[in-house]
């Protein structure tokens, strides 16, 4: 009989060194990630979040069979061994057999074994949801909350309720856009431009002409706007001018600087801190002129609201690009094809 005893003994303690080895795998995305990725149609995603779903289950069952072994395991111990030196192996046993869980032949063994069982125990657990409510009482997992994508992180700060204010939310999301920006998205198109010659004069009906567009800033070109070669600032027109009038090319700053459409709203802030300018013209890819480019277009899109300047009557030059492009290329005669 106590061949018996010793031989349970062992059987228990080999099979609580298993399951204390046992881990199950825990995906790497989180479930908000495994949702979204199940809505856009994704069935591994969907098997994923099942599973997931169950897993705490699954571990908690972990938790109480390993409870429920080491109980077992003690009883024999005593039935083969005999109550004192029963007591002593029991002990020896509660110390060592986490460490030899943690064994790695042990541990691909145990894994092995688990990985062929999970299918029953997941079913088991789906099948029985009033058994997982009873053994979810031992509590499991670490609770850590992890990010798996940008957009969830958007939809944690929107979903953040009082703890961020609608103005740090904005500023939030509008910061994790900001790289994904290009120059294109946020420039004053060409279309409304308002340029000057660099030969016209610059007079009081000039100025008071210039003042009337709403606009701040003028590039001074050389025939056409895909030829700028300065830039005039309606503040120093106003402050500087005097009675006698002077052409565009001698009040303008000759200092252009030009930035491609495609550039990205981080090359284009790190361009206006090293160049200490506050305007680009903005060139596409066959160094036309596209638009031009603002340190204020800029700092809009990094902060999500207007900084309008006292100089400027419209508040965004891109709508009224937009409510003039019916005047673009529209003579009376002309056809769509």
């Amino acid at each position: 009989m106590q061949t018996i005893f010793i031989l349970g003994f062992t059987v228990l303690g080999a099979t609580l060194t298993l399951v204390a080895s046992m881990l199950p795998r825990r995906t790497v995305l989180s479930a908000y990630e495994l949702t979204r990725r199940r809505d856009e149609g994704s069935e591994s995603a969907a098997e994923e979040l099942r599973r997931e779903a169950l897993l705490d289950d699954i571990l908690t069952l972990k938790q109480v069979a390993e409870a429920l072994l080491l109980v077992f395991t003690v009883l024999a111990s005593f039935a083969a061994f005999g109550p004192v030196f029963g007591t002593l192996v029991a002990v020896l046993v509660a110390l060592i057999y986490g460490r030899l869980s943690r064994i790695d032949m042990i541990h691909s063994w145990a894994q092995m074994l688990y990985e062929h069982s999970e299918p029953v125990l997941l079913q088991f657990v789906e099948r029985h949801p009033h058994f997982g409510r009873v053994i979810r009482s031992v509590k499991t997992g670490s609770g850590e909350q992890r990010l798996s994508s940008r957009e969830e992180l958007e939809h944690m700060i929107e979903e953040s309720g009082a703890v961020i204010t609608a103005d740090e939310k904005k500023l939030i999301s509008n910061g994790l856009a900001f790289a994904d920006k290009t120059v294109e998205q946020i420039m004053t198109p060409r279309g409304v431009v308002e340029t000057i010659a660099k030969d016209e004069l610059i007079g009081p009906l000039t100025l008071d002409e210039l003042h009337r567009t709403g606009h701040s800033r003028f590039p001074v070109i050389d025939g056409d706007i895909d030829h700028v070669v300065g830039m005039l600032h309606i503040k120093e027109l106003l402050t500087s001018f005097d009675k006698k009038s002077q052409t565009a090319e001698k009040m303008m700053e000759r200092k252009v600087f030009y930035i491609n459409q495609d550039q990205t709203l981080d090359h284009a802030l790190a361009a206006f801190i090293k160049t200490r300018h506050h305007l680009f013209v903005v060139v596409n890819g066959y160094r036309e002129t596209a638009g031009i480019l603002t340190l204020e277009d800029v700092l809009e899109a990094l902060l999500g609201r207007e900084i309008v300047d006292e100089y400027d009557i419209h508040d965004d030059l891109r709508v009224v690009a937009a409510r003039n492009a019916k005047t673009n290329n529209n003579p009376p005669h002309g056809t769509n094809v």
